[in-house]
């Protein structure tokens, strides 16, 4: 068995049903799976404050799903203990190993009693941290990383047609493989440790993101035609085939079987139907779930091109084909300009949709009615889209641009609160994958996809409202440590499994290529 302690976390925001916030939590883990969660105060599981406001009375630490017997009560502490009374100094104390880990504590000694515990335990500090769930960003391209400033100034339209010329030229497998790897680290360095990725040479893409430690969420993409990879329809369909088998291969933390056909502009109905029907049956001779996406309604244009073909909105031809039932996850990228039938469609299936504010305001694609969308029941997750369209993969600037962007356009501040957001980036992210119940939130029984945040910063000091301080102050240059399924992949704002130097040079190789690729198109 693997144990992680993480112990004296000053705070840790659980996320869960009452969005309780603990105070000198200590988060015990076991291969992966939190197993216990105390606070100081007589090693019970603690009350806690809300997000913002007075205690919530008589809360508990229950396990995630209900599993196992509920804890009794036992009052936590609502006091406030100040920000930045510790955090990483770069200095190694005595006992320290070289990789930054603390063995355990002696019986007894502050920071947890873990008598008995095997020797290959993993003590981390908390002390002056915040402890919160992993990011799960909703939407994404990882490997465009490599193709970061290559399309400036553009539309949607502008867009796609610049990249894909430096796609087909530069992206074979050995370049996605890189750029995956490279966002990843990207991602998992800013607290993001979940991402729903779309990208060709798929197979290649989940190596390299999963040798950086993220849990990531990918399958095979279609395109009516050839594509950038030059794909063939049946050769599509025999990748989604052999897909649940590779996805055993390569291992890494469990994710579900995606299909992920482009978009309704690019594989006609047909292709979409096709594509439902074949994961249907993987997931019938499998135990692994499913998932479907694609891009959705991302500007006027997308869709006015759709109803000239097919008399119909991009939702309404997904419906058409199979695609929005209740017993199979959906995430409609972007979303934007989703009609208030389409809404109701994809409330009716329990959809989500991958908000992606940055990537929305950087093409001028328009503005999600965050609140619109919000009241029709459609779930809301947040994306950042690739770096070739937002040019970032920060989880945290997109908390910060859906809130404001909803405020803005709703001409209303209490739109789009903190809370809503924070959970928009975590457990209804989660949820919309159909991981809810093992990710999203700090809960017994659920794995340890963690992050900490030092809170020793003047940017973060004070600590009054925790959600506001998440969403509208913190950044990812304050994350110093991540989980991903109990394993620390980042410790002291460093990589624990990639050779950043290396891969930085190799990045910088390659994006010379796809730059001329570019200029020579």
């Amino acid at each position: 068995m693997t144990r992680v302690v993480i112990t004296n976390a000053t705070y840790l925001v659980t996320v869960d049903e009452h969005d309780r916030v603990l105070t000198d939590a200590t988060i015990t883990i076991d291969d992966g799976r939190i197993t216990a969660i105390t606070t100081r105060e007589a090693g019970q599981p603690g009350a806690g404050r809300p997000l913002a406001g007075p205690p919530v009375p008589e809360a508990v630490a229950t396990p995630a799903g209900g599993r196992g017997p509920e804890p009794e009560a036992e009052p936590g502490s609502a006091g406030r203990p100040p920000a930045g009374s510790g955090g990483s100094t770069g200095v190694r104390t005595a006992g320290e190993r070289a990789d930054g880990l603390r063995p355990p504590p002696e019986p007894g000694a502050a920071g947890g009693d873990v008598e008995g515990a095997p020797a290959d335990v993993v003590v981390i500090d908390a002390r002056g941290k915040l402890v919160m769930p992993g990011l799960v960003n909703l939407h994404t391209h990882l490997p465009m990383t490599l193709l970061r400033g290559l399309a400036e100034d553009v539309d949607l339209q502008g867009f796609l047609t610049r990249v894909w010329a430096a796609e087909g030229a530069v992206m074979d497998p050995e370049t996605v493989e890189l750029g995956a790897t490279l966002g990843a680290l990207e991602s998992l360095l800013g607290g993001c440790t979940t991402q729903l990725d779309m990208y060709f040479h798929h197979e290649a893409a989940h190596r390299g993101a999963v040798a950086a430690g993220s849990r990531h969420v990918i399958g095979p993409v279609f395109f009516d035609g050839p594509g950038p990879d030059g794909l063939a329809w049946a050769e599509r369909l025999a990748a989604m085939r052999a897909w649940p088998g590779l996805l055993d291969e390569i291992g890494g933390p469990a994710v579900p079987v995606a299909a992920m056909p482009h978009a309704t502009y690019t594989c006609r109905p047909e292709g979409f139907a096709d594509v439902v029907g074949t994961l249907r049956e993987l997931l019938a001779e499998g135990d692994r779930p499913g998932i479907l996406t694609t891009h959705v309604s991302e500007n006027e244009a997308e869709n006015a091109g759709i109803r000239e073909r097919y008399d119909a909105t991009p939702t309404e031809l997904l419906a058409r084909s199979g695609w929005v039932e209740p017993d199979l996850p959906l995430v409609v990228g972007h979303g934007v300009h989703l009609t208030a039938g389409d809404r109701d469609v994809l409330a009716a299936s329990g959809a989500a949709v991958g908000h992606c504010p940055g990537s929305n305001l950087k093409l001028a694609s328009g503005a999600l009615a965050w609140e619109t969308v919000r009241a029709s029941g459609v779930r809301l997750g947040l994306g950042t889209d690739g770096c070739s369209s937002s040019n970032d993969l920060d989880m945290w600037r997109a908390m910060r641009q859906a809130a404001l962007l909803a405020r803005l356009t709703s001409g209303r501040p209490d739109v789009a609160s903190a809370h809503d957001v924070l959970r928009a980036a975590t457990i209804e992210g989660a949820r919309a994958l159909g991981l809810g119940d093992e990710l999203g939130s700090v809960e017994v029984g659920k794995r340890a996809d963690l992050v900490l945040l030092d809170l020793a910063a003047p940017h973060l000091t004070p600590v009054h409202d925790v959600a506001a301080l998440l969403v509208f102050a913190a950044g990812r240059g304050d994350v110093t440590d991540v989980l991903v399924d109990g394993e620390p992949v980042v410790r002291d704002r460093r990589s624990t499994r990639v050779d950043t130097a290396d891969l930085l040079a190799r990045a910088r190789a390659r994006g010379d290529v796809a730059l001329a690729a570019v200029e020579g198109a």
